[in-house]
């Protein structure tokens, strides 16, 4: 079996590169097979299980050649043959499904309060996750994390596997130096974030590819690729951590800025409960229900060591809920003045329950505000939920060697 590190190539040997999201039409000729591989990736995860013939009609590419792709992908093990469905004429069609162990990914996600290490397979199912809870972060405390865990989490797969870890993905928050009155770190040790370079060192450790992305950026990530239900071309994503972040796509694809850092939402102002402008962050933040908490004489470290089940008091939790929802709902409107925006999609940190009554409450508080000229987003909940950061950070490999951008994947409809 081949080293997933050299996965996918195309025919010739040369390594596959990036493609431009230009067109999900294919081509037959053999120097855009790379290309076409990806496409198919793509089509199967976005719709499931699909037949050549499914395949050929969503792209134009031929019959014989989608064939000789699946065929490729199939050998490579990357795509699994289902049992043929017989239909009235013809011969049967087989449905090819993404193979789990194709291909396996690391997702780190460095937060303010834990680090996580997860292994995600090619369907984008956790195999295993490793947890680091700790009172701020530095560079050298995730690394001894990273070092001692890394090991640990690949002895999970057998040994035959090990060698398809394709590359480790890294969310984490960006300017971690910047917010170290809101976590209480001292400023010289977060300070070390100003000069390491935690990318290469990343990868001499761990002795693979990686990548470093914004952690709500990332989320908004696992959402586009892992992500279930429908999703317009045009959305905005908040995602509830030690902060608030966010992520958006625009045209199906996530787009990050000039600076990695777009839909930073957290700095955005917004009314308060006393009316006065504040960050959203203020108000709309998990550490913001942590301070509720303490100041009620309730324990808060419940908040970083699990997503929930949490033990809060209803009136703490109401308070909290509203004034975050009163919050998100301005930034929804400022968004939406800018951006015609398909849909707004709410996760976090925190109960699934937690997380439908505050997607719930920020729709009506949307509904309370003057709407005029606006075209409204559909606010929903996301579906990925507390595990968002690190599956999306799994998703950067999984997506540069594997995948089109979203955007270029166009079917039928």
């Amino acid at each position: 079996m081949r080293n997933a590190m050299d996965i996918p190539q195309d025919r010739t040997g040369a390594d596959l590169q990036p493609q431009p999201a230009s067109t999900a039409r294919g081509s037959n000729q053999s120097g855009m097979r790379a290309h076409n591989e990806r496409l198919v990736l793509s089509l199967v995860r976005q719709h499931g299980a699909l037949a050549k013939s499914d395949i050929a009609r969503m792209t134009g590419l031929s019959a014989q050649t989608v064939s000789v792709i699946m065929r490729a992908l199939e050998q490579d093990g990357l795509l699994l043959r289902g049992e043929p469905v017989r239909g009235r004429i013809g011969q049967p069609s087989v449905p090819m499904s993404l193979a789990a162990e194709g291909a396996f990914f690391l997702g780190l996600k460095i937060g303010r309060r834990s680090a996580d290490l997860t292994l995600v397979d090619f369907t984008g199912q956790v195999r295993a996750t490793r947890r680091k809870v700790y009172r701020y972060p530095t560079p050298d405390t995730v690394l001894a994390f990273v070092r001692l865990a890394l090991p640990d989490l690949t002895q999970t797969l057998p040994p035959a596997a090990r060698d398809r870890i394709a590359g480790m993905g890294v969310a984490m928050p960006f300017q971690l130096w910047s917010w170290v009155q809101y976590i209480g770190a001292p400023q010289a040790e977060m300070d070390a974030w100003r000069t390491r370079d935690i990318q290469a060192e990343l990868a001499e450790v761990a002795g693979m590819p990686v990548t470093v992305q914004n952690d709500a950026t990332a989320a908004c990530g696992a959402e586009l690729v892992f992500g279930t239900g429908e999703k317009p071309n045009d959305f905005l994503y908040f995602y509830f951590g030690t902060f608030i972040g966010g992520g958006l796509v625009l045209n199906g694809q996530l787009f990050t800025g000039r600076s990695g850092n777009a839909a930073g939402v957290g700095p955005m102002l917004v009314p308060g409960p006393d009316g006065r402008m504040r960050r959203l962050i203020t108000v709309a933040s998990l550490s913001a229900l942590g301070a509720a908490m303490d100041a009620a004489g309730e324990a808060s470290d419940q908040l970083w060591e699990s997503p929930g089940p949490w033990t809060i008091s209803q009136p703490v939790l109401d308070r909290w809920m509203d004034d975050a929802a009163e919050g998100l709902a301005a930034a929804i409107l400022s968004a939406s003045a800018l951006l015609e925006l398909g849909a707004v999609l709410i996760d976090g940190w925190m109960p699934p329950e937690i997380r439908a009554a505050v997607a719930e409450r920020v729709n009506a508080a949307f509904y309370r505000l003057d709407l005029a000229g606006i075209d409204p987003p559909l606010i929903r909940e996301g579906t990925i939920g507390a595990e968002a950061r690190s599956l999306g950070a799994a998703a950067i490999p999984l997506s540069q060697r594997f995948l089109l951008e979203q955007g270029a994947v166009l079917t039928e409809g």
